[in-house]
């Protein structure tokens, strides 16, 4: 089972959401995203791409107006994958993807 962190950012921008995009980021999660780090292949409908202006930063696309960036942190578990959320919002938030003061991929392992 993976294991995750969310850095300050992402917890304010997910306050922020409404309940309903909450339920949709969490379903997302849940039904496709942690199924898929288990294979190693992300489903195309999850949009899983690199951050240009990040690298070893990810963006997963949860709605249709609905982003969230994420990286590969250090595994808490061995062969675990660890995932650190950064942000979370509508498609805006790639203009700054990173949450402040912290550098993408540290440790990450690249899938696939």
């Amino acid at each position: 089972m993976p294991t995750f962190e969310t850095l300050p950012r992402f917890t304010a921008d997910f306050q922020r959401l409404t309940p309903t995009q909450r339920w949709r980021f969490r379903r997302a999660v849940l039904d496709a995203f942690v199924p898929d780090l288990r294979t190693g292949l992300f489903r195309p409908g999850l949009r899983i791409k690199g951050v240009r202006c990040a690298p070893g930063l990810y963006e997963l696309t949860w709605a249709p107006d609905g982003r969230a960036t994420w990286s590969y942190g250090r595994e808490v578990f061995a062969e675990a994958r660890h995932i650190v959320w950064h942000r979370i919002a509508a498609h805006s938030i790639l203009n700054r993807p990173l949450a402040e003061g912290h550098l993408a991929g540290h440790g990450r392992r690249l899938i696939g």
